[in-house]
């Protein structure tokens, strides 16, 4: 059973629904019922960990809200705001989250740092994500309908603690990254080196 968060107005002028319709123009229908559960993911780790609900609900849902744009979108936008000029070298994967959050903002008109950061960094990671960004870092690794070797584990550690999770996470994508012979992007290597060397992950 879906958990509706009733919005107050700080961190968008939108409702819930307001917000959903908005989305799911935005987004094929599997890719929308994907960020409604990463919602519920988030929601639910943020009453275990002690975060805003409605924030988590809101990034929870525009997470992927800029995920299928075209490429010259993205292109424009990196011009357009100034945003680092490497990024026009990389691709879909990085940009919607990097540059995705500057179009939520100028679209969905949704303000607060902590929600865009959370969107920011949820595939590449970040030497320092807050909370909110941990849990929406592991919602999207771990909704139910993920199913990859390691996604059990990924969830235990998520129940168990959020830096835990996130370092499990991160060296997983990497190491994904290294044997399929991808480029890796820089942040996701720096992010590593904060969270994963110190952890105490034995796996």
């Amino acid at each position: 059973m879906s958990e509706i968060v009733t919005y107050t107005g700080r961190y968008t002028a939108d409702s819930r629904d307001q917000l959903l319709t908005k989305i799911s123009k935005q987004l094929k229908p599997g890719r929308f019922a994907h960020v409604q559960r990463v919602e519920q993911t988030a929601i639910k780790l943020a009453k275990e960990y002690g975060v805003e609900v409605e924030k988590a609900s809101i990034a929870g849902l525009v997470h992927d809200y800029a995920k299928q744009r075209p490429d010259e979108d993205f292109i424009a936008a990196i011009h357009h705001y100034q945003l680092d000029p490497d990024l026009v070298n990389w691709n879909n994967a990085i940009w919607h989250g990097l540059v995705g959050a500057e179009l939520i903002k100028a679209e969905l008109g949704i303000g607060d740092e902590d929600i865009l950061d959370a969107v920011r960094y949820h595939t590449t990671g970040n030497r320092y994500m807050t909370k909110l960004a941990q849990i929406i870092y592991m919602a999207d690794y771990i909704e139910p309908a993920r199913d990859f070797d390691g996604v059990e584990k990924a969830r235990l550690l998520t129940s168990q603690s959020l830096e835990l999770a996130v370092a499990y996470q991160t060296k997983h994508t990497l190491l994904y990254l290294l044997e399929n012979n991808q480029r890796i992007y820089p942040k996701t290597i720096d992010t590593y080196n904060a969270w994963v060397p110190q952890s105490g992950l034995k796996d």
